[in-house]
């Protein structure tokens, strides 16, 4: 049965968009490899399972809560950080984002405590049959979800004022600064948006796990992959890339090995690499000199 595998793997590829999309928006924008996108992510997603197991709220209203952690915690980032380096070189700023991983993960068990939690389904019960395979609806929701903002946030780039502002400074932040273009609130948003969809990406997970400080590990480690794949030149490159990603790894270990399907698709993609390096749909820019 290919539908079942098949539709499974649009749900896991929607965790890993969403991820990778926020990983490229601030790649494009700030010029940063956010490897701590999993980490904030866990972040935000523990505060929404803190809310909720303590608090009492109900998950949309603790989803909520933890869309505002998200935001206040890349605002954080770029007011304390990242606006401080902009005199580093690119291999400087890598490693702060590898440190502000060792960070996210020191302050999740002294603020959240160090029990594992659990956080359920947005839909708890319920499945629907398409064309012999049986989906949850739950599993439906995320992929919704995941589709649905992924569109909305390709329409607001391509078709609005900020998603012009937002492209104009990934194509030159110094030029963008000359026409006018407020940057600096570019890139502040840029890290609340990548907050906020490494959240939802931890919160559309976590039923599946426990919410622990390693619990986005695979997430991001995917999602960068992803954003590999695809090709770091443009915003929808990563997307696609998560999508075959998490088709790729289902079907190797459903129908090649259940042990070895990963690493057989990152052998894959490494061999993809060698041939094309700039990814799916990068692109190799000659300058004349």
């Amino acid at each position: 049965m290919i539908i079942q595998p098949f539709i499974r793997s649009l749900e896991t590829g929607s965790v890993y968009a969403l991820a990778a999309l926020g990983i490229i928006i601030v790649w494009r924008t700030n010029l940063v490899m956010h490897f701590a996108q999993g980490s904030m992510g866990m972040f935000s997603a523990t505060a929404v399972a803190f809310v909720l197991n303590r608090a009492g709220l109900p998950l949309w209203l603790s989803v909520l809560a933890g869309v505002g952690v998200a935001v206040l915690l890349g605002f954080a980032v770029d007011f304390s950080i990242i606006r401080r380096l902009k005199k580093a070189t690119a291999v400087g700023k890598e490693i702060i984002t590898l440190g502000l991983i060792m960070v996210f993960l020191g302050l999740a068990p002294i603020i959240f405590g160090t029990d594992p939690m659990q956080l359920p389904k947005f839909i708890t019960s319920g499945d629907v049959q398409l064309g012999g395979a049986s989906i949850s609806y739950n599993a439906l929701l995320n992929i919704i979800i995941g589709i649905v903002i992924t569109l909305v946030l390709f329409y607001i780039l391509q078709n609005t004022k900020i998603g012009l502002a937002v492209r104009a400074t990934a194509s030159s932040e110094i030029t963008a600064r000359l026409m006018g273009i407020p940057t600096r609130t570019v890139t502040l948003f840029s890290w609340a948006t990548a907050g906020v969809l490494g959240m939802l990406a931890g919160v559309m997970i976590a039923p599946t796990v426990m919410v622990t400080p390693s619990f986005m590990n695979a997430v991001q480690v995917n999602a960068l992959f992803a954003c590999v794949l695809g090709g770091f030149q443009t915003f929808y490159g990563p997307v696609i890339g998560a999508y075959l990603i998490a088709i790729c790894s289902n079907f190797l270990k459903l129908y090649v090995s259940s042990v070895w399907g990963e690493q057989l698709m990152y052998l894959i993609i490494l061999a993809f690499l060698l041939f094309r390096p700039n990814g799916l749909v990068g692109k190799t820019y000659i300058k004349k000199v």
